[in-house]
C-alpha cells in the first residue's frame, strides 16, 4: 500500500451507509471501523478515498447479508484537491469488496468509474477497474 499524493477529505464518517460498486453479492454496506487511523479523543474516525475500511453487509444475497467484511472506497460525494489543483467529487459513495486485508477484491467486475488514487495504491483493483478518473 502506497502513500497518497492527494489532499484527500475524509468525508465518511463511521456508521456511514455506502453502496457495494461490484458484482460480490453485497448492495448495502455499514461502515463500523476505519484501518489504520487515529484521531483525537472523542472525535468519530471518517474515511475518505483509498482508505481500507471494515464493514458489515445489510443488504445483498443472502450468503453475504450480516458478514462483516473489508472494502476500499473509491468514490465519494465530498469534493477533495488533488496536487495539480484540480477538485474531484463524484455523484455516490461506493465501496469495492475485498477477500482479504491484502487488496485482494472479492467481484470481477466494477460499476461505474474509480478514482486515481485507488488505481495507485492498490493495484489489484487497477486491473479489473474499465474506468479509472
Amino acid at each position: 500500500m502506497k502513500a497518497l499524493k492527494a489532499n484527500i477529505t475524509k468525508a465518511l464518517p463511521v456508521g456511514t451507509y455506502v453502496e457495494a460498486c461490484d458484482n460480490s453479492g453485497a448492495k448495502q454496506l455499514k461502515i463500523f471501523s476505519v484501518i489504520g487511523h487515529k484521531t483525537r479523543k472523542g472525535q468519530k474516525p471518517a474515511a475518505g478515498i483509498s482508505d481500507l475500511v471494515m464493514c458489515a453487509v445489510k443488504k445483498g444475497k443472502p450468503d453475504m447479508r450480516k458478514q462483516v467484511v473489508y472494502a476500499i472506497i473509491v468514490r465519494q460525494k465530498k469534493s477533495y484537491m488533488r496536487n495539480n489543483g484540480m477538485r474531484i467529487k463524484f455523484e455516490d459513495n461506493a465501496v469495492v469488496v475485498l477477500k482479504d486485508e491484502k487488496g485482494n477484491p472479492k467481484g470481477t467486475i466494477f460499476k461505474g468509474p474509480i478514482a486515481k488514487e485507488v488505481a495507485d495504491r492498490w493495484p489489484a483493483i487497477a486491473k479489473i477497474a474499465s474506468i479509472i478518473v
